[in-house]
C-alpha cells in the first residue's frame, strides 16, 4: 500500500529544462532551470525510488525506475504482535507449455511460514523473556485456530 501511495505523489510525465551536473563521486544532481518555477513534479514532497542509471559518453542520461509489484511482496503477513509476526512466502509458479496444468503453469515450491521476533535491546533479559512467552502463547493460538495443517520440520 505504501508503494502505491508513493507512485501518486508523482503528478504527471513533465518537460521542463535542467542543468545536469557529473560529480566525480559518482552523484548526478539535476536542478531545474530558474524559469521553470511554475512546473511541479511531485505533490509537494520529496519522492525517494530506488532505479537504474545509464551515462553515455555523450552525456545523455537514463533514470529507469526498478520494477516494483510486478512479482508482488516476497512474504505476506499472516498475523502480527507487539513484537514479533508470522509471514508466509508465497509459492514459485513457472510457465510450462503442457495443456495439463493449469494455464500451463506449474508449482515449483511450497509455501514456507516464518515467525520472527524483534525486542529492544533496552527492555532486558527478564522482560524480553516475559514478553516472548505471551507473544509465543498468542501465536501458537493464531496456529490452533488455522484450519490448515501445519507440518513442523
Amino acid at each position: 500500500m505504501e508503494n502505491n501511495f508513493k507512485k501518486n505523489l508523482l503528478i504527471q510525465d513533465v518537460q521542463m529544462d535542467a542543468s545536469v551536473n557529473f560529480q566525480l563521486n559518482g552523484n548526478i544532481n539535476i536542478n531545474p532551470c530558474p524559469w521553470e518555477d511554475d512546473k511541479q513534479v511531485t505533490n509537494g514532497e520529496r519522492v525517494r525510488y530506488r532505479g537504474g542509471i545509464e551515462v553515455d559518453a555523450d552525456g545523455r542520461t537514463r533514470v529507469k525506475r526498478y520494477r516494483e509489484g510486478s512479482k508482488g511482496p516476497l512474504h505476506e503477513t499472516l498475523y502480527e504482535t507487539a513484537h514479533g509476526a508470522v509471514k508466509i512466502t508465497r509459492p514459485i509458479y513457472r510457465r510450462t507449455g503442457d495443456k495439463k496444468h493449469k494455464a500451463g503453469m506449474r508449482r515449483l515450491d511450497r509455501e514456507f511460514v516464518y515467525v520472527t521476533f524483534k525486542f529492544p535491546k533496552k527492555l532486558g533479559l527478564a522482560l524480553t523473556k516475559a514478553l516472548y512467552e505471551e507473544e509465543a502463547d498468542e501465536i501458537m493460538s493464531f496456529f490452533k485456530t488455522r484450519k490448515e495443517e501445519t507440518v513442523w520440520k
